[in-house]
């Protein structure tokens, strides 16, 4: 063999390998992402395919994915609700206290960020620390003197304590949206001030609309945070037909008598449909905010 021809070879062989070694690398990541993806699916892939099971043989066949026989009537028992009242029932309920949280929490939220970012107050760090500092507050520390406070404006056994305070602002959303604000050039502020705009006017006119992918994960995770809650609505609803989502699921449970596991798991598949469609629906928005919040301009 010429030293042309194994010189040849030696460059195809060198040209080739950055091209496998980047194939095989592909590989490897997507194997393991997928993986990885299979792992975190597989307590939700679980739980639908135990909504289709007798709720004796949930747990005894716990090891076979499967079920050996697929009871479709897990979904209409659970859909006929408990006591008369059906699931359909905890849906609006839960759909109501939703929307009204996440709107009170992310328009005062934002309007309580501004000021931070943009205004300039006497002990302006002093409370936005302090607000800071809220956040490292488990909710059972506050859970009490809120009780009494709300007991005592006759609020028990309705959603105000539920609805009410989200009016007041989120700490966790104040944060995400006066990191993002501060990214917005100031010298917009000052032009629309030439313009004459007032300081509301900016507000609504020029840091409302580009903060809109924070606004959006905020709303985002309200709605998660909110759709999931069970300790408050525990707290402040008494009546069944004002029960929540989590609270029904709950309602399946029983400690005297027989837990119908199936409609459970079944109504709790229902509940997972919002969840899946709002996330896929926005993600973008979620990975936006969320990546350009804490950088600064």
């Amino acid at each position: 063999m010429s030293t042309k021809t194994v010189k040849s070879i030696r460059a195809v062989q060198t040209k080739g390998s950055p091209k496998a070694g980047k194939m095989a690398k592909w590989w490897i990541y997507h194997l393991l992402v997928g993986a990885f993806a299979v792992l975190m699916l597989y307590p939700v892939i679980w739980l639908i395919m135990s909504s289709f099971k007798p709720s004796a043989s949930i747990f005894v066949t716990a090891k076979s994915l499967i079920p050996e026989t697929w009871i479709w009537d897990n979904y209409s028992q659970g859909w006929e609700g408990i006591g008369g009242i059906g699931f359909n029932v905890f849906i609006k309920n839960t759909a109501v206290l939703v929307v009204l949280t996440m709107i009170g929490q992310v328009i005062s939220s934002a309007l309580i960020a501004f000021g931070f970012a943009r205004l300039k107050f006497a002990g302006r760090g002093f409370w936005f620390a302090l607000m800071m500092v809220t956040l490292m507050l488990p909710y059972e520390v506050v859970m009490i003197p809120q009780y009494i406070i709300f007991a005592k404006l006759d609020w028990l056994n309705s959603i105000k304590p539920l609805v009410i305070p989200a009016y007041f602002g989120h700490p966790f959303f104040i944060f995400l949206l006066v990191q993002f604000i501060r990214t917005i050039p100031r010298e917009l502020d000052e032009a629309a001030t030439i313009d004459g705009c007032g300081t509301f006017k900016i507000f609504y006119k020029i840091i409302l609309p580009l903060i809109t992918p924070a606004m959006a994960t905020a709303a985002i995770f309200s709605f998660y945070w909110t759709w999931d809650s069970l300790l408050g609505p525990v707290l402040y609803l008494n009546s069944p037909s004002k029960y929540t989502v989590s609270m029904a699921l709950n309602m399946f449970l029983s400690n005297e008598t027989v837990s119908n596991w199936g409609a459970m798991f079944a109504m709790s598949a229902v509940s997972l449909i919002p969840v899946f469609i709002i996330f896929f629906m926005f993600q973008r928005y979620v990975v936006e905010g969320i990546s350009t919040s804490g950088l600064k301009g």
